[in-house]
């Protein structure tokens, strides 16, 4: 990155501009496009990811605050958030949407070897969905409940550097296991999943694809039990079994052989019980991987706190989507930097630096590795000494 350049454009020169334009192309974007283009638009927006602007005329303010800058930063005029507003109506957010997932492919690359907390060669993935509240008489195409409307956020986050691999966006009445119709299984790869996904019919196709899952199971699962393994109980562990389902859909959707496995949480001692079809692991690795599922709980949490998804800058359904798949760029573009920078820095902080000093011709790599002393004022010894 050059000293020259702006913080603001270094960040975004992390996006390949070939690889922009045949996004943009694919979808015809800039076509009968005079001036705001879909570079433009991008641009306005993940500026307003990362110094967490509020509203469109919030954006306007912020960027035609400094004109004599707005040419070096991409842009061939003042923004206008009459212009802004009408791009994100109407330009496809599937633009976008394929310039994220080709940003996570390149942070996925280089997350790949990142160490998990447990010894695990598999690839694993946490499968989970969020929910974002919207007003329903701005949001009408979004009904939820009959006072609101809302969508729904459906993430497989990559443990391996908590990089989301796949995300679709739904209204809050998809239900979260509808979505496993759309995936495309890895074999050989470890899925966990909370109770929302037990389907013994999707996961058996699951299986059948070569993969295996890990997911907590319902109070109310019937079974008879093949074989039983012994197993450490001081590690919390209580039993790890071999079953076969008995109840009358479930064993037609999942004929073959089960593993289950119960143990007690030591935190809060609370029973969990979880099925899976990997035979290999050892029981308590099998907890452990369960237990790093939080981290897309925890995902969930970042994105709503450090980005700006929970208020949307337009009503229509393009819109939001646009502005959603922004701010998962705006993410992976952070990642980005941390891991090729070698940053120890959390995400959160990253952002905040990058946020104060988005105007600053200073190198990205100076400004987020320099350290900070504390600040101890000076005693002039010119100073009168005020006698009371």
């Amino acid at each position: 990155m050059h000293a020259g350049q702006f913080v603001f454009s270094q960040v975004i020169g992390a996006i390949h501009r070939q690889e922009f334009a045949r996004c943009v192309e694919r979808y015809e974007g800039d076509y009968k496009v005079r001036h705001f283009t879909c570079r433009q638009q991008f641009l306005c927006m993940a500026f307003a990811q990362l110094t967490f602007r509020e509203s469109l005329r919030d954006i306007e303010a912020a960027l035609n605050s400094r004109p004599e800058h707005l040419y070096h930063l991409g842009f061939a005029q003042l923004v206008a958030r009459s212009t802004l507003a009408e791009a994100n109506e109407t330009r496809d957010w599937r633009i976008y949407a394929d310039l994220a997932r080709g940003l996570i492919a390149h942070a996925r690359r280089l997350y790949a070897n990142e160490a998990l907390d447990i010894e695990l060669a598999e690839p694993l993935y946490a499968l989970d969905a969020t929910v974002i509240d919207l007003c329903l008489t701005l949001y009408p195409w979004a009904r939820f409940r009959r006072t609101k409307s809302a969508i729904k956020v459906h993430t497989e986050l990559d443990l391996r550097g908590e990089i989301p691999n796949r995300i679709h966006i739904t209204t809050g009445k998809c239900h979260d296991v509808n979505w496993l119709d759309e995936l495309a299984w890895e074999a050989g790869s470890i899925y966990v999943m909370d109770r929302g996904y037990v389907d013994f019919g999707r996961l058996y196709r699951l299986a059948k694809a070569g993969a295996f899952f890990v997911i907590r199971a319902k109070t109310r699962l019937r079974f008879m039990v093949v074989a039983s393994r012994p197993v450490d109980r001081h590690t919390g562990l209580r039993c790890d079994q071999t079953i076969r389902l008995s109840g009358t859909r479930t064993a037609q959707a999942y004929p073959e052989l089960l593993r289950r496995i119960v143990y007690i949480d030591p935190e809060n001692h609370k029973r969990l019980v979880f099925v899976t079809n990997h035979w290999a692991l050892p029981a308590l690795t099998v907890a452990n991987i369960y237990r790093l599922r939080w981290r897309v709980e925890l995902f969930f949490k970042w994105i709503k706190q450090n980005l700006r998804i929970k208020v949307f800058y337009g009503t229509s359904d393009n819109a939001v989507k646009t502005q959603i798949w922004i701010a998962v760029c705006v993410y992976v573009l952070v990642a980005i930097l941390k891991k090729e920078l070698a940053l120890k820095s959390s995400l959160a902080t990253i952002l905040s630096v990058l946020s104060v000093n988005i105007f600053e011709k200073v190198p990205v790599a100076e400004l987020l590795t320099q350290k900070t002393e504390p600040f101890q004022p000076t005693i002039s010894c010119n100073q009168l000494m005020l006698n009371i």
